[in-house]
């Protein structure tokens, strides 16, 4: 298994409120996470960065202990501390008041993958078939595309496309979806913010990541894209190769 990731400023904002990490691929249990922050002045970075650092210490914790964990309930113990610690630093510091975050993790288990996500950032999944957006975005246009109020299509340009309805740090209890995966060797587990998948489409990811050249340069190719579509926010993404 191999992982790569990347996070960029964009070409308007001044500066990068996302945050992401992942382990080593041949790591006993591999995982990896994307946040997206917001908030005024610094506070975005501070969301992002807490939320980051909060889950990595729970869950690589966690999967260090000396029983095979149990990951799913792992994930959410990792999100509600990181929601609790970031509600508590926004309470307490005006600075910070307000501030938030999105999540998307994946931890690679030896026959599944197992996913958790706050906010409209992404996991995509993909391999020969095409690609598949495997999270549900919680969002004001996700709500109303599942209301038949309008189409994905139509959501990419709506004015409300930035509101989200789940973030870490927005309510004193956080409900984060799970989602489990067959773990595939060879394909290809994309985690991104909402700078990449607000400018580039669905199939222009499948493109790049298939076609477009090497694996390990993938999330290059993704950014240069998003770059070259005027990036309006910071643009982040790791690509996971099962």
């Amino acid at each position: 298994m191999r992982v790569w990731g990347i996070s960029d400023v964009g070409a308007v904002r001044a500066q990068n409120q996302d945050a992401y990490y992942h382990t080593d691929g041949d790591a006993p249990y591999p995982f990896a996470l994307v946040c997206d922050g917001m908030g005024g002045a610094l506070a975005g970075n501070v969301a992002s960065t807490m939320a980051v650092e909060s889950f990595v210490d729970t869950v690589g914790s966690g999967l260090r202990a000396p029983l095979r964990p149990e990951v799913e309930p792992l994930l959410l113990q990792a999100v509600e501390r990181a929601n609790e610690l970031i509600r508590y630093r926004s309470e307490m510091d005006p600075d910070c008041r307000g501030m938030g975050t999105t999540l998307v993790a994946a931890v690679v288990e030896p026959e599944v993958v197992r996913l958790v996500n706050v906010g409209d950032s992404r996991a995509y999944l993909v391999n020969a078939q095409g690609i598949r957006q495997v999270t549900r975005d919680h969002s004001v246009v996700e709500d109303m595309v599942e209301r038949g109020e309008i189409t994905h299509e139509q959501a990419r340009s709506h004015p409300k496309r930035n509101l989200i309805t789940r973030a870490l740090g927005a309510e004193e209890t956080i409900q984060a979806d799970l989602y489990t995966l067959e773990r595939v060797e060879g394909e290809l587990l994309l985690l991104c913010s909402d700078g990449l998948s607000s400018v580039v489409t669905d199939q222009e990811l499948l493109f790049e990541l298939l076609h477009g050249g090497p694996p390990e340069e993938g999330c290059q190719r993704l950014l240069n894209l998003a770059l070259s579509r005027g990036a309006p926010d910071n643009v982040t993404a790791v690509l996971i190769q099962l």
